[in-house]
């Protein structure tokens, strides 16, 4: 059997992480953690966990084998560190941390303990994406020359003021306002919103991001709305941009353009669209029927059960994670300065 632990029992964790390892073959919910004797006390009688504790060093003692990592953001890299050192492989939800050298000292870490490290990134598990994503490897469109990457979601009440998504008034639990405003501990919509589609591009792409140029539009505290020009090893360039506009009840509006020297494709996730165009003049639409990609993020929890029973694969890695905190990190620098470009951190070899 399996153990599983949760470090973060939050909303987004009761609602969608804890019910999805639950339902894991040879998972036991061994652990869980999170402030609020109360609030944990019904977390753990709701989902019958073996172990509840507010310390997380509490749950770790007890050797978990897998641990999701659902704090605030501000705390993801001590849990996720925590867990690792403890021997569990790990999911972290995004974004990965609020520093990148926080992030990529957690690859590191991973890499040299010998254990898995995920990033809650369920697009990645979505169908045809994996195709997708060796096509364009593979050169189907020739070299990427651009990207352009969008993604607006019904998030504005979550940063701008007390509101909050509509659904939070059916959730198991409502999130603290700090977690998305606190600009200090990745509020806004940038780490908050953007961590989904820029972490989505780099994996499909495989761009290596290296400098960044962006401006935002923000309430005074926190960024409500972003724009960006990353351009990566290679000569490739992305455009990035987002805001939390779409009125609440809508699906989040995501699209991604990938123009090659040999062809371009669309992929349109609110319209369940993704279209290769090439220069010999063939037209490929992917078969995805209506409602596939609607987001969800079951399939990064399965992963990280299968990962931690020697089967499966990381379609999320840590990688792909650091890179995306390493490109926000870049953003709200280069917005601070006035919009110059400014350089995207990667460790040194």
């Amino acid at each position: 059997m399996i153990k599983a632990s949760v470090i973060g029992a939050g909303w987004y964790a009761a609602d969608s992480h804890i019910p999805t390892l639950a339902a894991q073959p040879g998972v036991v919910l061994d652990g869980v953690c999170r402030l609020g004797a109360a609030e944990l006390e019904r977390v753990r009688a709701a989902f019958g966990f073996a172990f509840a504790s507010e310390d997380h060093r509490a749950v770790l003692a007890r050797r978990p084998d897998i641990v999701v990592v659902s704090s605030p953001h501000g705390l993801h890299y001590r849990h996720a560190l925590d867990a690792l050192e403890a021997g569990a492989h790990v999911l972290c939800e995004k974004p990965m941390t609020v520093d990148p050298r926080e992030a990529w000292h957690l690859v590191e870490r991973a890499r040299a303990l010998g254990r898995h490290l995920l990033i809650a990134n369920g697009h990645n598990y979505l169908p045809y994406l994996q195709g997708v994503r060796r096509d364009l490897a593979a050169g189907r469109i020739g070299r990427i020359e651009h990207v352009q990457c969008m993604f607006v979601s019904g998030t504005r009440r979550v940063f701008d003021g007390d509101v909050g998504l509509e659904r939070w008034k059916r959730t198991f639990f409502r999130p603290a306002a700090s977690t998305w405003q606190d600009p200090s501990q990745g509020g806004g919509f940038a780490y908050g919103q953007m961590s989904h589609s820029i972490a989505l591009m780099l994996w499909l792409t495989g761009l290596e991001p290296r400098m960044v140029s962006a401006l935002i539009s923000g309430n005074g505290s926190v960024d409500l709305a972003d724009a960006a020009i990353l351009s990566c090893e290679g000569g490739a360039i992305a455009s990035l941009c987002g805001s939390g506009a779409l009125p609440q009840g809508n699906r989040a509006l995501m699209r991604i353009a990938v123009s090659g020297s040999e062809g371009l494709l669309t992929l349109d996730f609110d319209r369940d669209d993704g279209v290769f165009r090439t220069t010999d003049g063939k037209v490929e639409r992917l078969p995805v029927a209506p409602g596939e990609w609607v987001y969800h993020c079951r399939g990064p929890i399965a992963a990280l059960a299968d990962l931690a029973a020697g089967r499966g694969a990381n379609l999320a890695p840590g990688e792909t994670g650091a890179a995306t905190v390493a490109v926000l990190a870049a953003m709200a620098q280069s917005a601070q300065a006035g919009g110059g470009p400014t350089p995207v951190y990667r460790p040194t070899a």
